[in-house]
C-alpha cells in the first residue's frame, strides 16, 4: 500500500446542493467596491495648466461614509496621497503611481495613460482591508469633494 491509497475520493452525495434564488445569483454583493477614475479635465494655460480627473466610488463597506460618491483630484493630489499613505501604513506596500510626464503631457495618449494607471493605484489601496481600517486619509481622499491635505 503506498502513501497515497489512504486519501478518500471527494463524496460528492455529501454535498447539499441547491438552486440559487435570483437575488443570491443577481442580488448586490456582500461586499463591494468599484472604484472608477474617469472624465480627465485640463484646466489653464501655460505653466499654469494642469488636468484634474474624476474619482467615483460605488461600495457597500462601512468603512467608507458615503456609499456613492464623485470628486475630483489633479496628479500631485495623487502623489501626495500616496507619500502619506507609505508614511501612515508601514505595514502594507503602496504600489507605484504611473510616472511623471515632461514632454507631452496634455497628450491625450499621455492623459488616459495616466487616468489607467491611477484608477489601478486607486483600485488596489481601496481594496485593501488594512488601509480601509486603518487609514485616516483613505475615505476624505476618494470621497470628500473638500479635501483638503492641510488638516492630515
Amino acid at each position: 500500500m503506498d502513501r497515497f491509497s489512504a486519501v478518500r475520493p471527494y463524496d460528492i452525495s455529501k454535498v447539499d446542493f441547491h438552486e440559487q434564488s435570483a437575488e443570491e445569483r443577481y442580488g448586490v454583493p456582500e461586499n463591494f467596491l468599484e472604484i472608477e477614475v474617469r472624465s480627465p479635465v485640463t484646466h489653464g494655460f501655460g505653466r499654469k495648466q494642469f488636468t484634474d480627473y474624476e474619482i467615483v466610488c460605488r461600495n457597500n463597506i462601512p468603512a467608507f461614509k458615503l456609499r456613492n460618491s464623485s470628486v475630483r483630484r489633479r496628479y500631485s493630489e495623487f502623489e501626495w496621497f500616496k507619500d502619506a499613505l507609505e508614511r501612515e501604513s508601514s505595514r502594507v506596500k503602496i504600489p507605484q503611481l504611473p510616472g511623471k510626464v515632461f514632454t507631452n503631457r496634455f497628450s491625450e495618449e499621455v492623459i488616459e495613460h495616466r487616468r489607467q494607471g491611477l484608477e489601478r493605484f486607486l483600485q488596489i489601496v481601496a481594496g485593501h482591508p488594512l488601509l480601509q481600517t486603518g487609514s485616516k486619509i483613505l475615505v476624505p481622499f476618494i470621497q470628500d469633494p473638500n479635501f483638503n491635505k492641510d488638516r492630515f
